[in-house]
């Protein structure tokens, strides 16, 4: 089970040296077995801009679970909404080395829907 952890990291780890060489505005994803995390950090990584989780009050009214794809796609729409009143239109989309799949990939269509480039 750690290796598994493990892998994913270092995975984490060279998508964001890349992103950060980039000076890209970041959209970081993580998710836990019952909810799932979306933040727009600043390029110098130093800054989260905006947040959205299935833990947010609006959310967790509209949805039972947060451990699902309805919930992760609502989280994705929240995220760009509030990156766009902040004025963000582009970011690079890190997943934090887990696979572009289910719940993640959700997330990211949504946020692409509601008007996220990347």
């Amino acid at each position: 089970m750690k290796q598994k952890k493990v892998a994913r990291l270092r995975r984490a780890r060279q998508t964001r040296a890349k992103i950060s060489q980039l000076r890209a505005v970041r959209l970081a994803v993580h998710r836990s077995n019952s909810h799932i995390y979306a933040q727009v950090i600043d390029a110098s990584g130093s800054k989260v801009i905006a947040s959205a989780s299935s833990l947010d009050k609006e959310l967790r009214e509209s949805v039972a679970n947060g451990g699902n794809v309805k919930a992760a796609s609502l989280v994705g729409k929240r995220i760009a909404e509030k990156a766009r009143e902040k004025g963000i239109e582009s970011v690079a989309f890190d997943r934090a080395g887990y696979r572009y799949h289910g719940r993640v990939k959700a997330l990211a269509d949504a946020a692409r829907e509601a008007g996220l480039k990347f």
